[in-house]
């Protein structure tokens, strides 16, 4: 056996050696061939492609389709990725879409600060809404205004529409807005057109109570409800709502104040009230100014 692998071996090897060398052979021929400047080496060159080259088209089918097949993953490859950009693309719009629908509701609101007409008299402070309490006990907002710009306890804030509440608690650049809805709240107001006067009373619930009513047979549903600028707490006749009956048979005031989207106030300068330092301010001077004797035995002089 050893014998036979030996002999086979050696008979391949010379085999080996003659194949390598024709290929070679062959391929510097080729090489010659197709490196020869000469006509007629030139027209057996156009022979010899004219004679198997397009016998070779079954052969470069395959290496044709992969190299369309190349090209396709190519073209879904760039689809994709303009596919993803236009998607990022998108987003952003939306994005600024949403940037710009806030942008007019918010120019839309100041506009409505703009066009409420309120007394000539009356300057304003125009604070934008941070935040509010959040408690079921106590309803308020924060608005950026405070004691640098004027803002003192006590002044009306209202939106684009209506009356909202008064200011509770001035800081050096934020005030506190206790709403009418809160139960500390408690306005004077006038309803209109019968000339009632009631108090706007807080419970924490939208829509507040009118109390106090003189005669509540002249009052309807849809009356309008100002404040009456009794006890100087607010400037008369500012805008608070409309009369509503409560399925309880009482009467609330339907404000006209959006405080599902409180995001301006509009802070309402007015004159202080008078200060009364002592109980003796409460009972004013007779007319005339003259002084009643009160002196017991000289009341008939």
């Amino acid at each position: 056996m050893a014998r036979d692998r030996n002999g086979a071996s050696e008979f391949s090897r010379p085999v080996r050696t003659i194949l390598v060398g024709l290929i070679v052979v062959a391929l510097l021929g080729v090489f010659l061939m197709w490196r020869i400047d000469n006509p007629r080496v030139e027209r057996m060159r156009m022979a010899v492609m004219d004679r198997f080259v397009p016998t070779f088209d079954w052969a470069l089918a395959p290496a044709t389709r992969l190299a369309r097949m190349i090209e396709d993953f190519e073209s879904y490859t760039r689809i994709y990725e303009q596919n993803q950009e236009l998607r990022r693309e998108l987003q952003q719009l939306r994005a600024w879409r949403e940037a710009a629908l806030q942008l007019e509701q918010q120019n839309a609101r100041l506009l409505d600060l703009n066009n409420v007409r309120i007394d000539p008299r009356l300057t304003f402070v125009t604070g934008i809404v941070m935040a509010d309490s959040g408690s079921p006990f106590r309803q308020s907002v924060l608005v950026n205004v405070g004691r640098q710009d004027g803002i003192i306890d006590g002044w009306a804030a209202m939106d684009g529409l209506g009356l909202v509440g008064r200011i509770s608690g001035v800081g050096e650049r934020t005030s506190r807005v206790v709403l009418l809805t809160d139960t500390n709240s408690r306005i004077p107001v006038i309803i209109q057109p019968s000339g009632q006067r009631a108090l706007l009373v807080g419970d924490n619930s939208a829509a507040p109570l009118a109390q106090f009513v003189e005669t509540p047979e002249d009052v309807r549903p849809g009356d309008r409800v100002v404040t009456s600028g009794d006890g100087g707490v607010f400037p008369p006749d500012l805008l608070v709502g409309q009369i509503a009956l409560a399925s309880d048979r009482r009467l609330r005031v339907r404000l006209a104040a959006e405080y599902g989207r409180l995001d301006f106030l509009r802070v309402l300068r007015s004159a202080p009230a008078e200060r009364i330092g002592d109980p003796g301010g409460l009972v004013g001077l007779p007319m005339g100014g003259a002084s009643l004797d009160l002196v017991p035995g000289r009341a008939d002089d």
